[in-house]
């Protein structure tokens, strides 16, 4: 796998892995709070078996510090940093929230929005870009029921794929995970 690579503008220290260099570009936002790189296996599959660029960017350290709008402009610091113009942007848990924010601010950038495990959260899917929601069936943290109703504002546009298993989905079946987004973002 890929090292780890800390940008820093600002004197901030943002981690982020940049992998592949495919025509698909994917950026995934790490779930906060998370001792592992619960998105590492995912995205080095759809890197090295899917030819995918992905970049995963993690959140810098005093989490307690670092406000919502702070993570946001992380980023898309790193999406800039890395020469990325255009990209479908997703995330596991918060960092699916953060991608909801990122989406919302930046829709001109943006070509889909990717969410794995859908916290509870006041913002509106970006208009006009496609959504896919992956649920952990048994996830307690960002329940299934959560990206029904993200989905139900947006039914045109939003799928939802379930994958047995809890919050830790993407870590505990990262293949099958991968293979999901793959298929989902691979129909061109």
């Amino acid at each position: 796998m890929t090292d780890t690579q800390i940008f820093e503008p600002d004197g901030r220290a943002i981690p982020f892995v940049d992998e592949g260099d495919g025509p698909v570009k994917l950026v995934l936002i790490q779930e906060h709070g998370l001792a592992a790189d619960v998105l590492g296996v995912v995205g080095h599959y759809l890197a090295e078996e899917a030819g995918f660029h992905v970049l995963r960017v993690g959140h810098r350290g005093g989490a307690g510090d670092v406000s919502f709008d702070e993570r946001v402009e992380d980023a898309i610091a790193v999406i800039d940093h890395v020469g990325i113009e255009d990209t479908w942007i997703g995330g596991h848990g918060f960092g699916g929230t953060v991608a909801r924010a990122l989406a919302a601010a930046h829709a001109d950038r943006v070509n889909g929005l990717l969410l794995l495990g859908v916290e509870e959260a006041d913002i509106p899917v970006a208009p006009a870009i496609p959504v896919l929601i992956v649920q952990g069936t048994d996830d307690a943290i960002t329940p299934p029921a959560n990206g029904e109703r993200l989905q139900a504002t947006a039914p045109e546009r939003a799928s939802i794929k379930s994958i047995a298993g809890d919050h830790l989905f993407p870590m505990t079946d990262p293949i099958e995970t991968a293979v999901i987004i793959e298929e989902y973002l691979d129909w061109d």
